[in-house]
């Protein structure tokens, strides 16, 4: 038994397509990390550099258009905490990653069985 041409046709279009989009999601979801990435090397910067610093050291925080001087330890505590959100975004992000890599090679694996198969069902 054979599935018709018209069938055969939408189906590889939806498979195909579902390829195509999760092929898209992988690139941007990759750039995210990316970016996260880049921030927390850049927090794990600011906070070596606050450490080398004394103790005394007046230390300032933009606010709008001005700045306010803040204590070191409230900087390095706001650094930190905003790696630990870094982080559990890039983990979010590698599940992202994994489900449509995943998504991305089923499709192809069935648009190529399908193919084989001469839309024989």
């Amino acid at each position: 038994m054979s599935i018709p041409n018209e069938a055969l046709q939408k189906l590889l279009s939806e498979i195909e397509t579902r390829a195509i989009a999760s092929q898209q999601q992988i690139g941007i979801t990759k750039a995210h990390m990316t970016a996260k990435q880049r921030d927390i090397r850049m927090l794990q910067l600011t906070s070596k550099e606050l450490s080398e610093l004394p103790s005394e050291t007046r230390v300032y925080e933009g606010v709008g258009k001005m700045f306010v001087n803040v204590p070191i330890d409230t900087v390095n505590k706001r650094l930190a905490r905003e790696s630990g959100e870094a982080s559990s975004e890039i983990t979010n992000l590698e599940k992202k990653l994994h489900y449509h890599e995943t998504t991305h090679k089923n499709s192809r694996e069935n648009f190529e069985q399908i193919l084989k198969s001469g839309g024989r069902a």
